[in-house]
C-alpha cells in the first residue's frame, strides 16, 4: 500500500499565487495528483468545504495534538507587527497568525514554507509598511525568522523552503511525495533550506536562449529572441531552479515567454539593484554575473564570443522570430 500523508495548509500574508500555481500540478490538477499519491489535504482555506467555525475547531484539535497530521504547509509571510502580531489575526480566533504557526509547527512532523514569502519574507518585506513580515526560518537571508535559528520539526528537519514567486507546482507536489516516503534528510536541502532536487539547478539550464547567451547576442526588448542578461535584467545564470527543464503550464518558462528571470527563488529577490527588466551595469559590465564566473573572465569571454557571433545569430537576436535560418547540409 502506498504511504499516506496528511497535510494542513494555512495562508498567512500572501496573495494566494502559490495556491494558484499548485492547481496546475500534474495532468489532472493538484487534488487528483495528491489523491493518486495518497496525500490527503486535511484542510486548505481555498479547497476545503469547512466553514469558519468548523475550520477553527479543526485547527484547535491539530494544535492540541487531538488531530494528528504530518505536514504543516504555510503560504505567505507571517506578519508580526502590531501588539503581539495583531496586524494579522486569524479571523474568528482572536489570535495572531504568528501564534497559530508557532503552535502548529510544534506538533507537525514536517513544516513546509510554500513560496518565497513564507520562506524568507519576500514581497511583504517592504520598508514602507510596519508589518514586521518574516519567513518561518529566515528573514531575507538572515537565519531565524518566526521559529528561530535552531528550530527543528519533530522529524528533526528544519523548515523545508519550497521558494518561488510562485513555486513550480512540481516542486510542491514532489516535496510532499518525498516526505510521504521519508526520503528527505537535512543534506537534501541547500544552504537556504530549498530541496536540492530542483535548487541544485540554475534557471539558465535548458533555456531556449542559450545559443544567444553563448555568443552574447542580446535582446533589446522583451519580444526579441536574444539573450536577456545584458540589457533586460535576466538573472537565470544566478537563480536556483529547474524552470527551463520541467517548464510550466505544459511548455513555458519566464525566459521562454520573453520575461527575464528575476531570481524569485532567492532571498532579497524583491530588492534588485535596479528595475526588474533592466540590467544594472558598472563600466558597461553587468553587476550580476553568472555564478562562479570571475569578472575578468566574463569580460574576456564576452569579447571573444561577440567577435565570433555568426551573422545569423546576431540578426535573429533582435527579432521576434527567426529571420535567418541555420544553413542546412545536403
Amino acid at each position: 500500500m502506498k504511504p499516506s500523508l496528511s497535510v494542513l495548509w494555512i495562508q498567512a500574508g500572501g496573495c494566494g499565487g502559490c495556491t494558484l500555481s499548485a492547481l496546475g500540478a500534474g495532468t489532472g490538477g493538484l487534488t487528483e495528483t495528491l489523491d493518486r499519491a495518497n496525500i490527503r489535504l486535511l484542510w486548505h482555506p481555498s479547497f476545503s468545504a469547512s466553514d469558519g467555525g468548523q475550520a477553527l475547531r479543526l485547527l484547535e484539535r491539530c494544535a492540541s495534538g487531538d488531530q494528528p497530521f504530518d505536514v504543516l504547509c504555510v503560504e505567505g509571510a507571517v506578519l508580526t507587527g502590531g501588539d503581539g502580531g495583531s496586524f494579522q489575526i486569524l479571523a474568528g480566533s482572536g489570535r495572531s497568525m504568528a501564534c497559530w504557526v508557532r503552535e502548529l509547527a510544534q506538533v507537525a512532523r514536517y513544516v513546509v514554507a510554500v513560496g518565497t514569502c513564507a520562506a524568507y519574507g519576500g514581497m511583504a518585506l517592504s520598508p514602507l509598511v510596519p508589518t514586521k513580515a518574516m519567513g518561518l526560518h529566515y528573514r531575507d537571508e538572515e537565519p531565524g525568522g518566526l521559529l528561530g535559528v535552531d528550530w527543528r520539526s519533530s522529524a528533526g528537519l528544519p523548515v523545508i523552503n519550497v521558494s518561488g514567486c510562485p513555486p513550480h507546482p512540481g516542486w510542491i507536489v514532489e516535496t510532499l511525495m518525498g516526505l510521504a516516503h521519508d526520503v528527505f534528510q537535512e543534506g537534501d536541502l541547500d544552504s537556504f533550506g530549498r530541496p536540492r532536487f530542483w535548487a541544485d539547478h540554475l534557471v539558465h539550464h535548458g533555456c531556449v536562449r542559450n545559443e544567444y547567451y553563448e555568443f552574447k547576442a542580446s535582446a533589446a526588448q522583451p519580444s526579441h529572441l536574444g539573450c536577456l542578461l545584458e540589457n533586460l535584467g535576466c538573472k537565470g545564470t544566478q537563480a536556483p531552479g529547474d524552470c527551463n527543464l520541467r517548464l510550466w503550464n505544459g511548455g513555458w518558462s519566464c525566459p521562454n515567454a520573453g520575461y527575464a528571470c528575476i531570481n524569485c527563488t532567492s532571498p532579497r529577490f524583491q530588492d534588485p539593484a535596479g528595475a526588474f527588466l533592466e540590467t544594472p551595469k558598472v563600466a558597461g559590465i553587468p553587476v550580476g554575473l553568472p555564478v562562479d564566473m570571475p569578472k575578468a573572465w566574463y569580460v574576456a569571454l564576452s569579447m571573444l564570443s561577440k567577435s565570433a557571433t555568426p551573422d545569423r545569430v546576431r540578426k535573429n537576436a533582435c527579432e521576434d522570430h527567426v529571420v535567418v535560418p541555420p544553413l542546412t547540409t545536403p
